[in-house]
């Protein structure tokens, strides 16, 4: 009996700590309200069609970009900020 409770008191423990895990900050399919709220800071970036692009600043270095197809999550992009000493690369298409 003694072993039982003891049992059931670690599965009780180890369940209510998972519940303090952060959450996922980005899943598939996560909708434009649940994204809106976790990131209060984001803004709208593009609007096509039924797309709806926002942009989330991460530091000074990166920012992510969020695509929305009728209010679900599709795309997501993390991207970094290149600097404004630095000039543009060339691309292989120029000669």
């Amino acid at each position: 009996m003694k072993k039982s409770i003891v049992f059931i008191f670690t599965v009780f423990l180890l369940g209510s700590c998972a519940v303090f895990t952060p959450r996922q900050e980005f899943q598939q399919g996560m909708t434009e309200r649940k994204f809106l709220r976790q990131n209060k800071d984001a803004v709208m970036s593009n609007m096509e069609g039924p797309f709806i692009t926002y942009r989330v600043n991460r530091g000074e270095r990166f920012y992510i970009l969020a695509t929305f197809e009728n209010k679900e999550l599709v795309k997501i992009e993390e991207r970094e900020i290149s600097p404004a000493w630095m000039p543009a690369q060339p691309s292989e298409n120029e000669e």
